[in-house]
């Protein structure tokens, strides 16, 4: 007897340190408190949608009713992950991953997940199976400039010329180019660049580039691009619109994620405030699906690039406690989103704090007419620090542009500082509901090269020490000359032991500089190094090993 309730209370105490292992209290950053509505990626999430609210399916109180024609879910498998992506046949495909519910392992099953395409008429659902592509979790599917599809899951992919055909399996290459790959090479999320190449992010925030999406993935950063705060990251996606890249990346043990923005895919800015937890599913009516994860989140954008849907895997429950035959499962589920507007800047100089007036064009959508549905006195424009916070510029005019809206703002507190890339609008429709807007700057150049290099390899002989380094341009333009050079840490300071030219470069080209050292080394001695190449006093990128 006493064997028995020693076993019982180990069992207890295993199954809480689990659950315990699974959450963890974030504290909010204060700053946070003084957001105004639409500064969080969290306020784009508009009410969900669905025609069959019922409450004869799986799940705890708190997610039923439910829409169980929004996204994917039945009694048979329990779904995971996954994106849509809309095909020739004018059918919403969307690719997830499941297994059987009666699995003995439950939710622990997801290892020998299968992959589905499933299908719907419409963007919210229901999804149905339509067959099995084969193993594979966490899918995600896109693309090639060629017309192929690529259908990325964790440790594979698979690749095909028709939707509904047959997927051939294989691996995809990876050149770490002498970086340490964080948390490895999992998880992974891809956007298209201007070019047909393709931008990926892994689980750990590792940026990799590839030519064309399918051959090889270079490494470009040697440290994580998520925020500098204490988390285990994971379940990344990564996609750009017309005005920039944008990237939500999930903090597990937290449940919440944060949202970033870039103007090349490589370099990262965070924003302030939640890009989602869990109460975000909304009916109309106010009534809440109450998933106790949200996690896979992926986008469906318009033809500007635009998110306006974003699909999720959510949980009832802690996924230990979802067992075969049971009550519990998980599911796919869409929220719709608000795309932001489509604007453009008509300064044609560099804006500044002396700029006097900034003229902004709103442009006129279908449904959307910005000549009589903005509440003009409520808008608020300039950098995303300052309007996010409520500071602003202030509305001197309006006048019409054919059906567009031309808007005139004071100058005054723009906050917009030469590294500014994406200005920000938010305001009010006259409805009361909230509208917001990104702006690329005329004056900006977004497409740039992007110069990377490798590790110098020392060669020492009776002339000295010398060494060669590779440099590439994994930029979609060719590059201007730049200089580069290698410094290596000693009595705490970098000490520059070589530099040299590197020539100009075409897209994806790369070359092998042979430098002359000017120091020399002890031997079995380690030393933190650094390579900087650079333009001027405009740094290009730097790399530490």
């Amino acid at each position: 007897m006493k064997h028995c309730i020693y076993f019982l209370l180990l069992t207890f105490l295993l199954i809480n340190i689990s659950l315990s292992a699974q959450v963890t209290e974030r504290e909010r950053p204060q700053e946070w408190d003084q957001l105004v509505h639409g500064a969080r990626f969290m306020d784009r999430f508009l009410p969900m949608e669905g025609k069959e609210l019922s409450s004869d399916t799986w799940g705890v109180q708190d997610v039923v009713p439910r829409y169980i024609d929004n996204g994917i879910e039945d009694r048979i498998w329990s779904y995971w992950g996954g994106n849509i992506k809309k095909g020739d046949d004018g059918l919403f495909h969307m690719f997830v991953c499941g297994w059987l519910e009666a699995s003995p392992k439950g939710h622990g099953e997801w290892p020998n997940s299968y992959v589905f395409n499933t299908v719907s008429d419409n963007l919210t659902g229901p999804f149905k199976p339509r067959n099995i592509i084969g193993k594979g979790h966490n899918p995600e599917i896109y693309r090639l400039k060629d017309g192929r599809y690529v259908l990325y899951v964790i440790g594979g992919r698979y690749v095909t010329n028709d939707i509904n055909g047959n997927w051939e399996y294989g691996k995809f290459d990876f050149n770490a180019r002498d970086r340490h790959i964080i948390e490895g090479l999992s998880n992974l999320s891809f956007a298209q660049r201007e070019d047909g190449s393709y931008v990926m992010v892994c689980r750990g925030g590792g940026i990799w580039i590839s030519q064309d999406g399918l051959t090889e993935y270079s490494q470009l950063t040697d440290k994580r691009v998520y925020p500098p705060v204490e988390g285990r990251f994971e379940d990344p996606v990564i996609w750009r619109d017309h005005v920039q890249y944008h990237m939500i990346v999930n903090d597990w043990l937290g449940r919440i994620a944060f949202y970033l923005r870039s103007k090349d895919g490589v370099s990262w800015v965070v924003d302030p405030g939640e890009a989602y937890m869990p109460g975000i599913a909304v009916h109309k009516d106010g009534r809440v699906e109450d998933w106790f994860k949200f996690e896979r989140i992926k986008m469906y954008q318009d033809e500007y690039g635009r998110a306006i849907q974003a699909n999720f895997a959510v949980i009832d429950t802690l996924k230990p406690l979802d067992k075969p035959f049971d009550n519990h499962s998980s599911k796919n589920i869409g929220i719709p989103l608000n795309p932001g507007l489509l604007l453009t800047v008509l300064n044609e100089k560099p804006i500044t704090s002396k700029t006097k007036t900034i003229r902004i064009k709103i442009k006129a959508e279908k449904g959307f007419n910005p000549q009589t549905d903005i509440e003009i006195n409520s808008l608020r424009f300039g950098a995303s620090e300052e309007v996010n916070y409520g500071r602003r510029c202030k509305v001197l005019k309006t006048e019409n542009n054919g059906s567009d809206l031309v808007v005139t703002f004071d100058g005054k507190g723009n906050g917009i500082t030469e590294n500014e890339f994406a200005p920000k609008l938010i305001g009010k429709y006259k409805n009361g509901k909230m509208l917001y807007g990104y702006a690329r700057l005329p004056y900006i150049t977004y497409i740039e090269p992007i110069l990377s290099a490798r590790a110098p390899i020392f060669t020492e002989s009776a002339k000295g020490l010398s060494c060669s380094i590779e440099v590439q341009n994994f930029g979609q333009v060719i590059s201007k000359k730049a200089s580069l050079k290698i410094a290596y840490k000693k009595d705490g300071k970098f000490v520059t032991i070589a530099s040299g030219a590197v020539p100009e470069l075409n897209p994806y080209e790369k070359t092998e500089l042979q430098l002359v050292a000017k120091d020399s080394f002890e031997k079995g001695q380690e030393y933190e190094f650094m390579v900087t190449i650079y333009s001027g006093k405009k740094v290009l990128s730097t790399f530490s090993f």
